[in-house]
């Protein structure tokens, strides 16, 4: 049986119909605009870098993905793709022609590094390149599309369609960057459009083709759980990067831990204070006497809200935007007291210090950080970690191992790895037994490396 409507419906009708036609014109009108500029500027990231590990120096490889950001040729893409260590970065761009480019800056504590391509070699070629367009992150609503766009795998130009699932998630890493702590300064976006292997440093992007969000990871073992940085931490990052190279913070030594459930044993109402967690040794925060269990309500004459995992990393990103020797004054709720602290903040560091290889030797090694010597509890940061050591060559031979902490060798101290460099250097020249001292869980060993 046929339906009719009345001529009025019918024209109503028709007019929607008209109308949703032309809405879907002109957005895949500008889908397509936004995606052709945003296609442009995605580039495949090829990089060749020294690893030190097993006691001897290693070139590996590996494939990631990039966004084109700048008319300059700035590229941005993850800290984890391309590190300090790489000694050579090549760009694919969309045209599938190939150029050079350098690292401008690199910071692992939110998994970004930012390039320069080769722009004589553009110009001499007379290639060309388009710059992305960055959304608003801020903006973004659970539920709403967005494309990952990258290299999985080695496959060059793959986009992959999903929703955000999270605009908000939590998580830190403490050793997420090839062993660098990352993400204690924000949350990050989750989406279920697929995010492999190669995608990590590509942008994630809105219909109309803004970079909304930097992947970086997915879930190992899940399916269709994908993690990006937003868009408008990436933006402030590569700005610093441009100027300075790398992003200067500061350091308290506080880690926090949200109050959810816990306000009862505390007799607080909701949503007052942060519960710390942990106070690094010798840290500022220690120095000013807090202590594990207290419960921050002010930080700096601001009332502090912790009580969802979510609120820790602007907690910890309020600490780390002051400037390097900045007092951080908090409001302590301790038992049934509240008392005034003042820390006095330091260079923020990572745990992992410079690395080297002394290959006549076998040993490769890391310098320890302040860091490193607090987290182990050492008495100062004086040293070198064993990171390995190569069977048969004459570290392993004298019985060092991976973990020890050289101190001495012969009579010199090693505060610095360029002592241990030069000790090294003059060894080269003139091979003689040299006797070393390294601390192994917690007790001092005597070894010596013979020729």
């Amino acid at each position: 049986m046929r339906h009719s409507f009345p001529p009025s419906i019918t024209g109503r009708l028709a007019a929607i119909t008209l109308l949703s036609l032309s809405l879907a014109g002109v957005a895949g009108a500008a889908m397509s605009r936004g995606f052709n500029r945003l296609l442009d500027a995605v580039v495949r990231i090829d990089v060749r870098e020294i690893e030190f590990t097993d006691g001897a120096k290693r070139i590996t490889g590996g494939v990631g993905s990039g966004v084109i950001i700048s008319s300059d040729g700035l590229v941005l893409t993850n800290a984890h793709v391309v590190s300090p260590q790489a000694v050579e970065v090549s760009i694919t761009l969309a045209s599938l022609e190939r150029v050079n480019a350098k690292l401008v800056g690199w910071d692992h504590w939110t998994d970004l590094a930012l390039l320069r391509i080769d722009l004589d070699a553009i110009k001499r070629r007379n290639l060309t390149f388009a710059a992305a367009e960055f959304g608003d992150s801020d903006e973004l609503f659970v539920g709403q599309t967005v494309f990952a766009v990258g290299t999985p795998h080695g496959l060059t130009r793959t986009v992959t369609r999903g929703i955000i699932s999270n605009n908000d998630r939590y998580f830190e890493d403490s050793r997420g960057v090839n062993g660098y702590e990352t993400g204690a300064f924000n949350t990050w976006l989750q989406t279920d459009a697929a995010i492999n292997p190669g995608n990590s440093g590509g942008p994630l992007v809105t219909e109309d083709g803004k970079v909304i969000g930097i992947n970086s990871r997915g879930y190992i073992g899940a399916d269709n759980l994908g993690f990006a940085i937003p868009a408008k931490v990436a933006r402030t990052v590569a700005a610093t990067l441009v100027k300075s190279g790398s992003v200067t913070r500061s350091y308290a030594g506080i880690g926090f831990r949200e109050l959810q459930d816990l306000e009862g044993f505390y007799s607080l109402s909701a949503n007052t204070g942060v519960l710390v967690a942990n106070v690094d040794v010798g840290s500022p925060a220690a120095k000013a006497g807090l202590r594990a269990g207290d419960v921050v309500l002010t930080l700096n004459g601001r009332k502090m809200d912790g009580r969802f995992p979510e609120q820790l990393p602007p907690i910890q990103q309020s600490i780390a935007s002051l400037p390097v020797g900045s007092t951080v004054r908090l409001g302590v709720k301790r038992g049934d007291q509240v008392v005034e602290l003042g820390a006095v903040t330091e260079k923020l560091e990572s745990r992992v210090g410079e690395e080297w290889a002394f290959e006549k030797w076998g040993l490769t090694v890391r310098k320890v950080s302040r860091a490193y010597a607090r987290e182990n509890q050492l008495t100062d940061e004086t040293g070198v970690v064993v990171l390995g050591v190569q069977p048969g060559y004459p570290a392993a031979e004298a019985g060092l191992a991976r973990g020890d902490i050289i101190t001495k060798v012969g009579s010199k101290t090693i505060a610095e790895l360029a002592q241990l460099k030069a000790l090294y250097g003059a060894y080269e020249a003139k091979p003689e037994p040299q006797l070393v001292e390294a601390q192994r869980s917690r007790r001092i060993s005597l070894y010596v490396i013979k020729p």
